[in-house]
């Protein structure tokens, strides 16, 4: 169909129930009313010749065709975002999505106050997190699909910028009253126990095994999201950033001991195109995440 004769207010209807999975939600971020986005989605519908959502209990599953359109519809829509926007940025009244790629140091660590950093000045602010674990960042950013990316490596290239958010140090994580960890741990005891592996950290935990003078026996490897039950539940230790250890014992009955030998430092990296150096949403995200990260 010729793009005249779309309505492009359906779009924004688009991206947003793309985005919360739910005509509900959607109709609560847009300040419309539920029958009104389901008019405009069937409008949508109609004229792309598609069905576009599937409603499921797990809530609305985008059809082949309506993936293969959001990545583009929300490139626009962030485009004309920016072009409408211009010199100003008021975050009191802004209306406007951010994408944030995280990895799950960031997921676990960063992401919660920054959201509440965010949230609260800008009430009407919406935040894509995703995980960036299996994106190509480079070209996400390149393209205008993320905004930024927060990880323990930056991007190279002149055409991206880095700032350092968070400084973090590796410690020993297991469950309280283990039988084989003494008040003081040394190299001589962490190299009897057994240890976790966390699959999904993408870290090089090489200099433990360096520490150690031997390698590490490593007797299970989980995921970020399974590590805590595993630890409480186990007589496994784990190497892991402190503030991420420190979130783990927010919820489970978990002991920390600082590590018996030198560890690299555990940085967590915030990285984003020069392109938008100076537009004052981004700019201002860039502060907000600056000054959320800092009181950690």
């Amino acid at each position: 169909m010729r793009l005249r004769k779309l309505d492009l207010n359906l779009l924004l209807v688009f991206d947003t129930v793309l985005t919360e999975r739910s005509v509900v939600r959607a109709a609560d971020v847009l300040a419309m009313s539920q029958p009104a986005v389901s008019h405009a989605l069937n409008r949508l519908r109609h004229a792309l010749k598609d069905g576009l959502f599937v409603r499921t209990p797990s809530g609305m599953i985008p059809t082949p065709r309506a993936e293969q359109l959001a990545l583009p519809i929300r490139k626009a829509l962030n485009d004309l975002q920016l072009a409408v926007e211009g010199d100003s940025f008021d975050a009191a009244t802004a209306d406007r999505r951010f994408a944030i790629a995280v990895d799950n140091y960031a997921a676990v660590v960063v992401a919660a106050p920054v959201v509440a950093a965010s949230r609260a000045p800008a009430p009407k602010l919406r935040l894509s997190l995703v995980p960036s674990g299996t994106l190509k960042i480079a070209d996400k950013l390149d393209r205008g699909e993320l905004d930024i990316a927060i990880a323990a490596r930056e991007w190279e290239g002149e055409r991206f910028a880095s700032q350092a958010l968070i400084d973090d140090r590796y410690v020993a994580a297991f469950r309280r009253g283990h039988p084989a960890i003494p008040a003081k741990l040394t190299p001589a005891t962490l190299a009897k126990v057994q240890h976790l592996a966390i699959t999904s950290a993408a870290e090089d935990l090489s200099f433990v095994d360096e520490g150690l003078k031997r390698s590490r026996t490593i007797a299970l490897e989980v995921p970020y999201l399974s590590a805590g039950p595993v630890i409480v539940q186990s007589d496994f230790v784990a190497t892991v950033g402190r503030k991420l250890a420190d979130e783990f014992r927010r919820a489970y009955p978990i002991e920390v001991r600082e590590l018996p030998f030198d560890a690299p430092p555990l940085r967590s990296v915030m990285t984003w195109h020069r392109r938008f150096d100076d537009v004052p949403a981004h700019k201002w995200l860039r502060k907000t995440i600056v000054a959320a990260t800092a009181a950690i």
